[in-house]
């Protein structure tokens, strides 16, 4: 079972992020320009944002497992209708549709996976599922990509409904069908209001930071380090290598660090982006930073979920599609706050705002940690 939601979370943030390696090919079948194809990612992204809370909020009674494979379905339906897609509005709305099944897939996955467990490993689960949807950039995008450069942009499409199929038969067979709020991670283990509060707030401001550098790489890597076109591909991949280490060895201490963890991740972002922005011209400290700032980037939104399970002071569920939905606001808000920066202070200006964007973000969460010692 648990193979099977992180054959899901690596379908989906596949599905997700899959559009940015097939840009050229899809603009070229379509006839529309390469702005267009990207906002395939940014609605996307604006999408599971705005929905996350009101479409978990309206399924809150419904089974987990009617749920799952429902979204699984919309998967499977939504990837077909792109791949057969005649024209760009058709693509864009099949988008629209893989957005709002997963705006709810992160919120009940979660819930459902770490309830199969006993309390003291679930972040372990946690862990496990973020490795998964970490593949997706390391592994899920390049072999789609790959693929769709040696047949068609359709193909590899095509092939994460075939994914998701794989998904929905597993979950429909093998996960028992009970009433939600009966489930044995259903609420959380710890409920408070004010950590709750913080740790969105921290994690909406660090994926704000993160995004409004790691926006514009590209164009940093090439203007201010002086890498080659050739060199910087290879340095999305080590990238994502970074990103997926980051992921297992939090995921290793996540249990017996918790609260620890989620700072050091922040930490570890704001020195990785502050880092290019000082000294990314020189190559071998952008490529340190670089390794830092990848290596921070899932862990961060991983140990938020793993403390909203924690903290959330009703249901799991609701508590995680919040996250989800700051971190996807997060997203877009550092993509617009960069392109305003951009003309105003260079790229290496996007890169020292996102830095001290996370610094704020710990902060909150060490001021937050201060008064819990004081209230002791």
């Amino acid at each position: 079972m648990l193979a099977a939601l992180m054959l899901a979370a690596l379908t989906f943030n596949t599905a997700e992020n899959l559009p940015v390696g097939l840009l050229d090919l899809i603009a070229e079948d379509l006839q529309v320009s390469l702005s267009a194809v990207g906002l395939l990612v940014t609605g996307y992204g604006v999408t599971v944002a705005v929905t996350s809370v009101p479409v978990a909020h309206l399924m809150r009674a419904v089974p987990r497992r009617h749920v799952l494979t429902g979204l699984l379905g919309a998967l499977v339906v939504s990837s077909l209708a792109a791949a057969l897609a005649p024209s760009y509005a058709v693509l864009l709305g099949a988008r629209l549709l893989t957005a709002l099944a997963q705006a709810l897939f992160w919120a009940v996955m979660g819930p459902v996976a770490v309830g199969l467990f006993a309390p003291g490993v679930r972040g372990r689960v946690v862990g496990a599922l973020s490795v998964a949807g970490s593949l997706a950039l390391v592994l899920g995008v390049p072999a789609g990509t790959w693929l769709g450069q040696r047949t068609s942009w359709q193909v590899p499409v095509a092939a994460l409904a075939a994914l998701g199929l794989l998904c929905l038969v597993t979950i429909a067979v093998l996960l028992p069908t009970s009433r939600p709020e009966e489930e044995p991670a259903a609420y959380g283990s710890d409920p408070d209001v004010r950590r709750f509060r913080t740790v969105l707030a921290a994690g909406t401001l660090s994926a704000t930071g993160a995004f409004t550098g790691y926006t514009y790489v590209v164009a940093f890597l090439g203007e201010v380090s002086g890498f080659s076109p050739g060199s910087v591909s290879v340095l999305f991949v080590v990238f994502g290598v970074a990103c997926l280490a980051g992921v297992s060895v939090t995921g290793a201490v996540l249990d017996r660090f918790p609260q620890g963890a989620l700072v050091a991740a922040v930490a570890t972002q704001a020195a990785g982006l502050l880092g290019l922005y000082a000294l990314g011209a020189h190559q071998g400290a952008a490529v340190v930073f670089l390794v830092l700032t990848g290596g921070a980037l899932g862990p961060v939104f991983m140990t938020t979920q793993n403390a909203m399970l924690s903290c959330a002071p009703g249901r799991t569920d609701l508590a995680l599609a919040a996250n989800s939905g700051g971190y996807n606001v997060g997203i877009a808000a550092g993509a617009a706050l960069g392109g305003l920066i951009l003309p105003l202070a260079g790229v290496r200006g996007t890169f020292l705002a996102g830095g001290l964007l996370t610094v704020a973000s710990c902060a909150v969460l060490l001021l937050s940690a201060s008064r819990d010692r004081v209230r002791r």
